[in-house]
């Protein structure tokens, strides 16, 4: 333990400031400190529980002989942001949240972390800055949110984006939001939040078994001081991120991902885990998994069940049961044993939340990476939340610059059926901040073209999202990708079977237009977003500020 660093004449001015705080000579002297960053944000239903979350944390943490430090990090909820330039905050804010957890335990000297997180980019960082310090680590989710009942149906928030695009009323709209969000918890579908906090639990972040307990139910109270507890064993133990998420680990993710067609937000994460880790991850792992694991995961956008129904369907657990004999289970789990000794007393329950492998609930996986002309270096699509008519659509460019241009466009009646959206200059560097195009998506969803229009671009998506959308095209367009040099009239094709994603324009043409093109200038010229536009890595490396030598990482 980091005792000598609280104990001595040297460190009187440290146990000083812990004294006035509160902590007692005894703890500070002689127990493990235990770091416990908290995301609680009050305008939020993702985060505005977990004050609660956090306290049963703590409690868990004394009861096992730690100290707890709670401090806050940085949380948002992007709904707020939907529909205005601002929601290209959201990817940066994962970096931001990592390097605020990486600032205050290196200044603060922790001997482990429980960290408190639920939504989107927000645990993800969590996972990211766990992995950066490199030192005992937990994560307690605040679980989803339960489904809304309107007008005799089940609702969550995505059902109300389409309603607002379709020409409801205020005082339609009004009604179903009374309705849509009645609890605490994320957003109950499998957005990246929900994706990210089941995650947690394959690669040795979160407990097993933990991750999707609703916010409603008081055993997420109960586990949650459980696991403040564990934090103070693994601390004891010195059991860091780098010895339990091994690259068989984060493979295991990867599987995941396809079998629960979790938002393609995960993509960007997991790479950033690998690159953060040292072990050498590309999106071919993607496309080789994509070929042998199928869709067993009927939770909205691929099916009508929620996160909720997911849970007491068995939950993450019970995918990995299914999962079993393609998983690497010798690996080892958060617990210090083996993924096989957990899954060997996990029993199967197919049903018709969670299929089995061999009787997957689509033909095909819930990711696949498309390659092309357009996108040489990959994008992404997720197949389960696209239409059979517009799986394979071959159309008529119609090019914008922004999520705004093109949603501007589909509300004037521009967009036709047969039409191919092109959204460029909204990636990690020409956004800045590779901005989710929920605006355009949303639109086109509440205007009934999501079955007859095709969208790419090189920005992301919400795990909301469905139809025939591509996104994290790569080379992006501020890097002077082909999609850059798309022009309106130009034939694209999206087959999404085929893995394929290319414009019917011949190589000379590109290189007389490539000829032409002139960089734009960065759309920030200060903040944080010009600082991440500087440093980040491009989309198919996960796209986080890591711009430490490539190489030298690998080869660790």
């Amino acid at each position: 333990m980091g005792t000598e660093f609280w104990n001595g004449a040297d460190a009187a001015h440290r146990r000083v400031m812990m004294k006035a705080a509160g902590y007692s000579d005894a703890d500070i002297r002689n127990k493990p400190h235990i770091g416990v960053p908290n995301s609680y944000m009050a305008g939020s239903p993702g985060t505005a529980h977990l004050r609660q979350i956090a306290e049963a944390v703590k409690e868990g943490i004394w009861a096992a002989g730690g100290i707890p430090v709670e401090f806050g990090i940085p949380a948002t909820c992007g709904n707020i942001a939907n529909g205005v330039e601002e929601l290209k905050y959201e990817q940066v804010g994962r970096d931001i949240v990592a390097m605020s957890i990486e600032f205050v335990s290196k200044v603060h000297n922790f001997d482990g972390l429980a960290m408190v997180a639920s939504c989107d980019n927000i645990i993800a960082g969590c996972y990211l800055g766990a992995m950066r310090l490199d030192i005992p680590s937990i994560v307690i989710t605040g679980g989803s949110m339960q489904p809304g009942q309107h007008c005799g149906e089940t609702v969550v928030e995505a059902d109300l984006d389409a309603k607002r695009f379709s020409g409801a009323s205020e005082e339609e709209l009004m009604e179903m939001e009374e309705n849509v969000c009645p609890s605490f918890g994320a957003c109950p579908s499998m957005g990246t939040a929900n994706t990210m906090q089941m995650i947690g639990e394959v690669i040795n972040m979160v407990l097993p078994g933990t991750s999707t307990i609703p916010a409603t139910d008081n055993l997420k109270l109960r586990k949650a001081r459980e696991a403040g507890m564990y934090a103070v064993e693994i601390a004891k133990k010195k059991l860091k991120p780098s010895d339990i998420i091994t690259e068989k680990i984060l493979l295991n993710s990867i599987m995941f991902d396809m079998a629960v067609a979790g938002s393609t937000n995960a993509v960007l994460h997991i790479l950033s885990y690998a690159y953060e880790l040292g072990i050498k991850l590309t999106l071919e792992d993607f496309e080789k998994y994509a070929k042998e694991i199928k869709c067993i995961n009927a939770v909205v956008p691929s099916g009508p069940y929620t996160v909720v129904d997911f849970h007491y369907a068995g939950g993450v657990l019970n995918v990995m049961k299914m999962l079993e004999e393609k998983l690497f289970i010798d690996e080892p789990s958060l617990y210090g044993c083996s993924w096989s000794n957990i899954l060997k007393d996990v029993k199967p329950l197919e049903n018709e939340v969670i299929h089995s492998l061999e009787n997957p609930l689509f033909e095909e996986p819930g990711l696949k990476i498309l390659r092309g002309n357009l996108s040489p270096n990959g994008a992404i699509v997720r197949p389960t939340a696209v239409y059979d008519e517009v799986k394979y659509i071959k159309g008529k460019a119609k090019v914008y610059e922004c999520d705004r241009d093109a949603f501007d466009a589909i509300q004037k009646g521009d967009i036709i059926p047969g039409d191919i959206i092109v959204i460029r200059y909204e990636g990690c560097k020409g956004a800045p901040g590779m901005k989710e195009l929920m605006l355009s998506i949303d639109a086109l969803i509440g205007k009934g073209l999501h079955k007859s229009v095709g969208l790419i671009s090189d920005a992301r998506f919400s795990g909301f999202n469905f139809g025939a959308i591509v996104g994290h095209v790569s080379p992006e367009a501020y890097d002077g990708g082909n999609i850059a040099l798309v022009e309106n009239g130009d034939e694209i094709v999206i087959d999404i079977p085929n893995g394929e994603i290319s414009m019917s324009v011949s190589d000379e043409e590109l290189k007389i237009r490539r000829e032409k093109w002139v960089r734009p200038a960065l759309k920030e010229g200060k903040g944080c977003l010009n600082i991440y536009a500087k440093m980040c890595r491009p989309a198919e490396e996960g796209g986080a500020m890591q711009p430490w030598d490539l190489d030298a990482k690998y080869s660790k």
